[in-house]
């Protein structure tokens, strides 16, 4: 995918710091915004795995710090939850101004009760999508446990929060208990999905069973059975992130959105921070190749090798069908099986030598349907004949350039 800084004002004029991720080779048919868990940043693994997922889908997506945290302006002491809505506005008015409105809103945690509310302000939004959201915002005073009673009588605490410290204010507390998630959530008439762990042991599963009974239809449940509250198990991100893109297709309009100018039909994109996992755009479809865990990948993906042999594959039922289609022979199902290795040639000289090992395909095929011992000895000829096994037999060359 392609990955964009970008900075834009929050309603005090301060710098709030974003990435906008793109789909690779296309222009996206929606944009979503992501709004981080509390006192979290943009950049947390959870929230970079759910973004990916969604531009696999075609979406664009912003993540941003809010304000006070990560790489954005202002002092985290002087902000609240109202002020992390407004953040979410002020984001939103970026990508209208920009780009285009944002269609979803994903949140997490806190952040899943903020995107309810920014949902409420902002008519472009048709899907919203809440992540170990609590269903009251003042939840994460329990956060705050034996430092609340210091935050109510001095009006300002330092409290330790995932081995790290923050000032809070009393007026954080004052705002939370000002809002109403329950009263919101009923008045939204949006589609929304809840997704919530029965394990989360931060933010109880009631709470999405209270957000859920309070909105209005169409809305949905999923539960993260096995996750923890900030879904660390890449796994369960990617999971999450794959779900939402394809419950919200069915709120927001998929218009087409074009393709990218492009002279190649595959396009392959991967991000520094991504290891081996790769974005791939093949014609109109979309994939994505890995390593296996053993070479530091997370298998997350077929090997580009084994894509090969997946192209020399397809290809050889492919003609076996259309030449057997065009010979009158009834063929109900062609398989081809084949993988890939460096094998020694048989008549090497030098065999001791590692430049003496060629590449071998081992492609093994098996007929479904009536056919004589003729007919299935003329169909491995016309599997030798199909255009990626001649390709592979060819000389060929690689000209590369640079964009």
């Amino acid at each position: 995918m392609n990955i964009e800084k970008v900075s834009f004002k929050n309603k005090e004029g301060q710098n709030l710091s974003g990435r906008l991720e793109l789909p690779v080779d296309r222009h996206p048919h929606n944009f979503a915004l992501f709004a981080h868990c509390f006192t979290c940043t943009k950049n947390l693994s959870a929230v970079k795995n759910i973004s990916r997922s969604l531009t696999s889908a075609g979406f664009g997506v912003l993540r941003f710090d809010f304000t006070g945290l990560g790489d954005s302006e202002g002092d985290f002491k002087d902000t609240n939850f109202s002020g992390n809505v407004e953040d979410l506005v002020a984001a939103s008015d970026f990508l209208s101004e920009k780009y285009m409105a944002p269609t979803l809103l994903v949140g997490h945690s806190l952040g899943g009760a903020a995107v309810i509310f920014a949902a409420s302000k902002l008519d472009t939004v048709k899907a919203v999508a809440t992540i170990g959201a609590p269903s009251n915002p003042k939840h994460v005073k329990h956060l705050f446990k034996s430092d609340l009673e210091t935050i109510e009588k001095k009006g300002v605490a330092e409290v330790q929060l995932s081995g790290r410290s923050f000032t809070i204010k009393k007026q954080f507390l004052d705002d939370l208990e000002s809002v109403s998630l329950p009263e919101i959530a009923k008045n939204l008439r949006k589609a929304l999905l809840v997704m919530h762990s029965p394990q989360d042991n931060l933010v109880g599963i009631n709470n999405a069973e209270e957000i859920y009974i309070a909105a209005h239809h169409p809305k949905s449940f999923v539960s993260l059975d096995g996750a923890d509250h900030l879904l660390t198990d890449k796994k369960d991100s990617e999971y999450t992130g794959k779900v939402i893109a394809g419950w919200s297709t069915r709120y927001v309009e998929m218009q087409d959105s074009g393709k990218i100018k492009t002279k190649h039909d595959v396009v392959a994109s991967l991000d520094q921070e991504d290891q081996f996992l790769t974005q791939l755009k093949l014609g109109d479809h979309y994939a994505v190749a890995d390593e296996p865990e053993t070479v530091g990948g997370n298998n997350f993906g077929p090997t580009p090798y084994e894509l090969v042999s997946a192209g020399l594959s397809a290809c050889t039922a492919m003609t076996i069908q259309m030449y057997a289609r065009r010979k009158g022979w009834h063929i109900a199902n062609v398989e081809v099986h084949t993988s890939y290795s460096k094998k020694h040639a048989v008549d090497c000289e030098n065999c001791e030598d590692d430049s003496a090992k060629i590449d071998t395909f081992n492609r093994e095929i098996k007929f479904t349907g009536e056919l004589d011992e003729k007919q299935i000895k003329r169909l491995l000829q016309i599997a030798d004949k199909c255009p990626v096994h001649k390709t592979l037999h060819s000389q060929t060359q690689i000209i590369t350039k640079l964009i």
